[in-house]
């Protein structure tokens, strides 16, 4: 999303923490995920872990020299006819807010009402506008975006390539996937075809379409580079995705439209950039887009289900790591399987028992090594759903059984 006004865009990660190397992959990769939004900040920024705090106004636009040659039996004109075929179901989104802040309280000593007296406003107010991009995925005018794209706006418009605009009504966002449905009040418009994004392998043709930088119908083209990046590491923790990473080149306004494969299908939507890199674009896989949009047509609103643990995946480096750290307060016997590092207070893993140093070597009857593991089976119950972990405590096996709970509408800390 591009900033159009001289206004700050809100830090995306505040928070800087100096952790031992196997603290930040234990704390990043959490099921106790803290939500935050990204309204009508520039294009959503995802920093490494020591660039965590960079704003989204200072995003780097540097050029990508992605597209790998052709194959020599492959038609040098698929771009154009993908580009051609989906091009007009990519929609621009152009969201405002009016935005009021307070004067300092300096501007209330004696010394300036002496000179202002009563025509010093008490508050100012500023409109904040920005930029983005969608694609069309039903006749009568359901829109798929970024939640950063339209959180907290007063007005949505989207505006079609054959330049018809349309008032957008904000169906439902879900902050912690940022996914977004729009709806406005039109038929038989173009829409997209959907691809299978579990069927991604690196090499693949990527094909993004959008509005970086307010440039409408812009083209770039890349290859898969990785599939199931991790939000932490990408440096979005507070993020639930597990993204497509791609160097089709991806700038502030590409928020929200379509990666394509070389069929013009959308195997994901383009939501992420790190600062300073070059070739590293990330997408949400359109499958999590679609469950999740499919809840937000329903109900308005999405239920994620979670345990309450922060994990890390051991490896006998990470063991040694952990115990030879005074600081960490656990003893790691496991070489293998995915260590709990903190339990949340009052959440379903607490009321289940588990425990902080705990070891979890088979879920659901699976053997689990990796901590990404854990949390997409937790994703793919539902909320309520009984889990049953194998654990190992203290040296002894210990089998503990955990009901998902609904994840907290508010900030954990």
């Amino acid at each position: 999303m591009q900033n159009q006004v001289h206004d700050e865009s809100q830090p995306l990660n505040p928070q800087k923490h100096n952790y031992a190397p196997w603290k930040k992959a234990a704390a990043s990769l959490s099921l106790v995920l803290l939500g935050s939004g990204m309204t009508l900040a520039g294009g959503y920024l995802a920093g490494n872990q020591q660039q965590l705090a960079q704003k989204a106004s200072n995003l780097a636009m540097s050029r990508v020299d992605a597209a790998p040659p052709l194959p020599n039996n492959a038609d040098p004109n698929f771009v154009t006819q993908v580009v051609e075929r989906v091009g007009p179901a990519v929609v621009r989104i152009e969201a405002s807010r009016t935005v009021t802040s307070r004067l300092p309280a300096e501007f209330n000593d004696p010394f300036f009402r002496r000179f202002f007296g009563s025509q010093l406003p008490q508050q100012q107010e500023r409109v904040q506008r920005g930029t983005g991009s969608g694609f069309i995925t039903s006749a009568n005018g359901s829109i798929l975006t970024n939640a950063h794209v339209v959180n907290g706006a007063d007005t949505v418009r989207v505006i079609l390539k054959d330049g018809r605009s349309f008032q957008g009504k904000v169906m439902g966002t879900d902050n912690l996937t940022d996914v977004a449905v729009v709806k406005i009040q039109a038929n038989n418009l173009p829409t997209v075809a959907v691809g299978n994004s579990d069927q991604l392998q690196p090499g693949q043709w990527a094909i993004a379409i959008g509005n970086p930088l307010g440039l409408d119908n812009t083209v770039t083209t890349g290859i898969i580079s990785a599939t199931g990046r991790s939000s932490n590491q990408i440096g979005a923790p507070d993020k639930r995705v597990e993204y497509i990473q791609t160097d089709a080149a991806i700038n502030p306004g590409n928020s929200g439209g379509p990666l394509l494969n070389y069929r013009g299908e959308v195997i994901g939507m383009n939501t992420a950039i790190i600062q300073g890199a070059q070739g590293l674009g990330f997408a949400i896989p359109i499958k999590t887009v679609q469950r999740i949009s499919d809840q937000l047509i329903a109900t308005g609103t999405v239920q994620h289900p979670y345990l309450g643990i922060q994990m890390v995946g051991l490896t006998p480096q990470i063991k040694q790591n952990i115990n030879s750290d005074p600081n960490s307060g656990l003893n790691v016997d496991a070489d293998r399987g995915v260590l709990v590092v903190r339990v949340m207070p009052n959440s379903p893993a607490a009321r289940a028992g588990l425990r902080a140093g705990d070891v979890i070597q088979r879920l659901n009857g699976q053997a689990v090594t990796d901590a990404s593991n854990v949390q997409r089976a937790v994703e793919n119950t539902q909320v309520g759903g009984q889990m049953q972990l194998d654990i190992l405590r203290n040296g002894r096996s210990v089998n503990v059984a955990v009901q998902t709970g609904a994840f907290p509408t508010q900030q954990v800390q």
